[in-house]
C-alpha cells in the first residue's frame, strides 16, 4: 500500500478531512494525495501558494511575518497550515515551503531547505528539512517527507 493510500485508511479511520497549502512542492503533495480513488471522501483541496502575495492574500500569511523571517521559515509554514485549514474548512491541513533550487539560496538559507507545518486542533507545528538533491529531486523529497509526517501524526491521534 503507498503512502498517500495509508493516509487515507487513517483519514477514514478517525473521520478527518485533509487541506494542502503547497508553496515549493508546487502541487506534488496534492497529486499524490489525489491519486488515490475515492480521495473525495477526506480531501477538501489546496492552494498552490507560490507567490508571497497569494500566501498573504489567500491563505491569510502575515506579511510581517514574511517580511520579518522570510517566505521560507518555520512561522511561515505554521501560519500557511493554520491559513489553510481555515479557508478549505478542513480538520487537518499540511504545508510546505521552500527552496527547491538549484537558484534562491541566501545566507543561512541553503538550497534544499524546506519548513513543513501541520495545523489540526489548536495545534500547529513545523519541522526542518534540507534535502541535497535537484530541483526535482527535492521536491519529491519534500513531498514523501510531508506524507510521511502526517502518516506518523495520524497514527498517533486517540
Amino acid at each position: 500500500m503507498s503512502l498517500e493510500q495509508e493516509i487515507g485508511v487513517l483519514l477514514r479511520q478517525k473521520g478527518l478531512t485533509l487541506g494542502l497549502v503547497e508553496s515549493a512542492s508546487g502541487g506534488l503533495i496534492s497529486h499524490r494525495i489525489t491519486n488515490v480513488s475515492g480521495s473525495s471522501d477526506y480531501y477538501k483541496g489546496s492552494v498552490t501558494a507560490y507567490s508571497n502575495e497569494v500566501k498573504s492574500k489567500v491563505v491569510g500569511v502575515s506579511e510581517d511575518t514574511i517580511n520579518q523571517y522570510g517566505a521560507v521559515s518555520p512561522q511561515v509554514a505554521e501560519e500557511m497550515a493554520q491559513g489553510g485549514r481555515n479557508i478549505l474548512a478542513a480538520d487537518i491541513c499540511l504545508a510546505d515551503t521552500g527552496i527547491a533550487g538549484p537558484s534562491g539560496a541566501i545566507p543561512g538559507k541553503p538550497v534544499g531547505l524546506f519548513y513543513i507545518g501541520l495545523s489540526h486542533g489548536e495545534r500547529t507545528y513545523s519541522r526542518k528539512h534540507i534535502f541535497h538533491g535537484d530541483r526535482e529531486q527535492n521536491k519529491q523529497s519534500a513531498a514523501e517527507t510531508a506524507l510521511g509526517w502526517l502518516k506518523e501524526y495520524l497514527a498517533g491521534l486517540e
